[in-house]
């Protein structure tokens, strides 16, 4: 096989209420993770994502975030971004700007977001 045919790829996203994160699996591997807390009504405050390093720079993260934000819609959730990944990703579409919560939308963008986290508040 040439290195330019592309091999399926299987992806499952599951919810680890016990641990606070949903995790992306990729052909049954866990790939990446992103923390979250659920608050009341139904908002999801989106605080870390992480992929493991063998996989980095394969596009787990952004596959990984679409895949959250597609579940949240699911739920009928809203979101407040705290991840300075997850900011950058909503920064960068307009796609979910309708699950971002009007009360606590959380940073606009991954320079807001990562100096808050430098700050102590994130």
């Amino acid at each position: 096989m040439s290195s330019e045919e592309q091999v399926p790829v299987t992806e499952a996203l599951m919810d680890n209420t016990d641990q606070g994160r949903f995790e992306l699996h990729r052909d049954g591997d866990l790939v990446g993770w992103l923390y979250y807390t659920h608050l009341k009504p139904n908002r999801y405050a989106l605080l870390h994502t992480e992929v493991e390093s063998s996989h980095r720079h394969q596009g787990v993260a952004g596959a990984m975030v679409r895949q959250v934000l597609d579940e949240i819609r699911a739920r009928a959730g809203t979101i407040t971004a705290i991840c300075p990944f997850v900011a950058d990703y909503l920064a960068r579409t307009t796609t979910y700007a309708d699950l971002i919560d009007a009360r606590h939308p959380g940073y606009s963008d991954r320079a807001a977001a990562e100096s808050a986290r430098e700050k102590g508040g994130g």
